[in-house]
């Protein structure tokens, strides 16, 4: 019997696909609040530009590398739809067309890329980045996702979990971002100024239209409107709201106020943990996810000034050390009415699941990160990845694309190179997080 499309299945993933893409600007523009205004609309089209550049080279050959039939090992998909040859309206991929899954899909690849951008933000090229985006979504992106949710990918058939992305988009990105901001170096000012974040309100903003965008993200990833949607969309909502209050806790406790730059990164924090478990945890599972992911985010985006490498805007310590909080905890919390047989540690599970999720991290990471180093190399060697120290200090948004956001002028840039001086204690509390 051949596979019938769902109306209700399609149209759930038809609002899902729009909202996944709706993340990408969401992420420009929260992006574009935390760093200086001298930067802000180059932020803004690094985002941006991520659309129609994965696009491309996703419907010629990443679809089908990705989500083709296995060439072999559970490695990488074949190339039978390259172009999107032989998928056409009345193809069907479970029950969804498969022209609305592979669509699906390609907002997650864009969204994903775009994220790395805010470990360079302030000092990249902007041909580097556009030569770094298709190559790293082809060579990173793609064989990820084949492992973990193509057909016979080895890390699913390992028994690996990752509901809507911790591995494929949180971990991949967040090494990804960490590779590209040691291979560029860190920001004139680094340690020395303060580089706080110009627009609060655009963060703020930015974190609500991800949040909004993050229910088709991971309830979307469901492929059906069901009662497995609605436990996931229940999940996405709790982690997301345990994320803020447990770091805001940790600045109460720590710095004495709580503030809205950190309520904003806690509710990303929580997304970002609840991402990859979203479908294997209950309700409960998904509070404790969310308020350690808060907790322990708030702590690791500080671990950058010990440790040299410049992440300008935390992608690190949230991202990929989110998607880590997440993926590991599925190992403890999996529930077997959430995923139909796997159970965690805590339900009787044993430590066997938590040593497939182990596995999967260490894997995705060390590949991203390898990867993309290597990748940031070349194209550094090829035609230059960084911006001369001049536009930097002037500011990239004129120097790269000839504009300013603000007519009133430049604000919030020192001209101070590295090595002079000192401000304030970097290892504080957000308010001296290097934005």
């Amino acid at each position: 019997m051949s596979a019938t499309i769902d109306p209700a299945a399609t149209a759930w993933l038809l609002i899902s696909t729009a909202l996944v893409l709706l993340m990408t600007p969401a992420l420009a523009i929260f992006y574009g609040g935390m760093v200086r205004s001298t930067g802000v609309l180059n932020m803004l089209m690094m985002n941006f530009i991520a659309i129609p550049l994965v696009t491309v080279v996703w419907l010629l050959a990443g679809y089908s590398l990705a989500f083709g039939e296995d060439a072999g090992g559970g490695l990488i998909g074949n190339l039978d739809h390259f172009g999107m040859a032989g998928i056409d309206p009345n193809s069907v991929r479970g029950s969804v067309p498969e022209l609305l899954f592979a669509t699906f899909q390609l907002t997650f690849a864009i969204l994903t890329a775009a994220l790395v951008s805010g470990a360079i933000a302030d000092r990249a090229k902007f041909a580097g980045w556009m030569a770094f985006v298709p190559l790293w979504a082809l060579a990173v992106y793609v064989p990820i996702a084949h492992w973990v949710w193509g057909p016979d990918g080895w890390l699913a058939s390992f028994g690996a979990l990752d509901y809507a992305g911790g591995l494929v988009v949180e971990i991949a990105s967040g090494a990804s971002a960490l590779a590209l901001a040691i291979v560029l170096g860190p920001r004139i000012g680094f340690k020395i100024d303060a580089m706080r974040p110009h627009n609060l309100p655009f963060v703020l903003l930015g974190a609500g239209l991800l949040w909004f965008g993050w229910f088709g993200f991971n309830a979307g990833s469901a492929l059906s409107a069901n009662g497995v949607a609605a436990a996931v969309f229940l999940n996405t909502l709790v982690a997301g709201c345990l994320g803020m209050l447990g770091w805001l806790a940790v600045e109460q406790t720590r710095d004495g106020r709580p503030t809205t730059f950190g309520a904003a990164s806690g509710v990303v924090a929580g997304l970002v943990a609840i991402t990859p478990s979203c479908g294997s945890v209950n309700t409960l599972g998904a509070l404790i996810v969310g308020l350690t992911a808060g907790v322990v985010c708030s702590f690791a985006v500080g671990w950058k000034f010990k440790a040299g490498y410049d992440d300008s805007l935390d992608v690190v310590g949230v991202h990929f050390v989110g998607g880590v909080v997440g993926t590991l905890l599925i190992g403890l919390l999996a529930n077997q009415v959430m995923t139909g047989g796997v159970e965690g540690l805590f339900y009787g599970g044993g430590l066997a699941q938590l040593a497939k999720q182990l596995v999967g991290v260490l894997v995705v990471a060390a590949y991203a990160f390898g990867v993309t180093f290597a990748l940031g190399k070349g194209i550094d060697r090829v035609i230059g990845f960084r911006v001369t120290e001049d536009d930097e200090t002037a500011g990239i948004d004129f120097a790269l694309h000839a504009e300013t956001a603000y007519a009133e002028g430049v604000h919030g840039h020192s001209p101070r190179r590295f090595g002079e001086g000192h401000f304030g204690n970097p290892n504080r509390g957000t308010e001296n997080r290097d934005h």
